[in-house]
């Protein structure tokens, strides 16, 4: 007896009908897909950019938070220049009577060239990247015009040495400075940091510092750092005022990728004048 045998499949019709139908639901989702992906990954630049440019303008106010009373300036709008400081203090301006009063040298006398100084503090006590060290400039009362700048070094003296004590004495190179202190502050500028200037150059925010001070924010001849890439566009704009205010840093900087993204950030930084 002679078997029979029967097979199932698919035609050839049915197989490209099946291959049409996924193409049009593939073709619909990728549509459907599509903005979302494009936002995320809009908005992952956005954040890489972002996170950038805040990086950067957060540097710099914490660098500008130190700057040296009246030492702040912006020759142009590219460029924001400043003198650094590691600490400060208060120097002894009148002998103690209570212990019989100290010898002549632990008063700054503003009415010769003198030499040392005795701080009311201990030098030792202070934090470690606080303390003042040899090499280090003492500057007084720094207004930031003729006869008393600090750019200039009318009101700036190198310390030669440090001894430590209840009132650590400071040893500093022969000065007489123009002006004392209304309330006998003297601040530090770092020996191996005495300026810095952050400038826009090339698409890039630098970092520039150990430049000479007549030069104004300079790149050429400094310590120059990368802080930032990508930069289109920046503008710094200082705005002096009176010892009895605050001046302000105003700083917007645009970062821009390859893409064509861009991202502008604008942050304001409170400087303190009084010297």
């Amino acid at each position: 007896m002679a078997r029979s045998w029967s097979q199932a499949g698919f035609t050839l019709i049915e197989l490209v009908m099946v291959i049409v139908i996924m193409g049009v639901i593939g073709a619909t989702l990728a549509v459907l897909m599509r903005r979302p992906v494009d936002a995320y990954l809009d908005t992952t630049r956005r954040a890489a950019l972002t996170d950038l440019a805040d990086t950067a303008v957060r540097r710099m106010a914490r660098d500008i938070g130190r700057a040296l009373p009246n030492s702040l300036r912006a020759p142009n709008n590219q460029c924001v220049e400043f003198i650094p400081t590691r600490t400060g203090g208060r120097y002894r301006a009148e002998p103690d009577a209570v212990v019989g009063g100290l010898q002549a040298a632990a008063v700054l006398d503003f009415t010769v060239a003198d030499s040392s100084f005795n701080m009311l503090a201990n030098n030792s006590a202070l934090p470690a990247d606080q303390r003042i060290q040899p090499n280090d400039v003492v500057v007084v009362y720094n207004l930031g015009i003729t006869g008393a700048d600090a750019y200039a070094g009318d009101n700036s003296a190198v310390v030669a040495s440090v001894t430590a004590g209840a009132e650590s004495t400071i040893t500093i190179a022969a000065k007489q400075f123009p002006l004392a202190s209304g309330s006998n502050r003297f601040h530090v500028v770092p020996g191996d940091e005495k300026i810095v200037a952050y400038v826009c150059s090339g698409g890039r925010l630098l970092r520039s510092s150990n430049h000479a001070y007549g030069n104004s924010c300079p790149t050429a001849g400094a310590t120059v750092a990368v802080l930032a890439q990508n930069v289109s566009a920046c503008n710094f704009v200082y705005g002096a005022s009176d010892l009895q205010r605050n001046a302000l840093v105003q700083m917007a900087i645009t970062l821009t990728d390859a893409s064509g993204e861009s991202v502008s950030l604008y942050h304001e930084v409170h400087v303190g004048n009084t010297p």
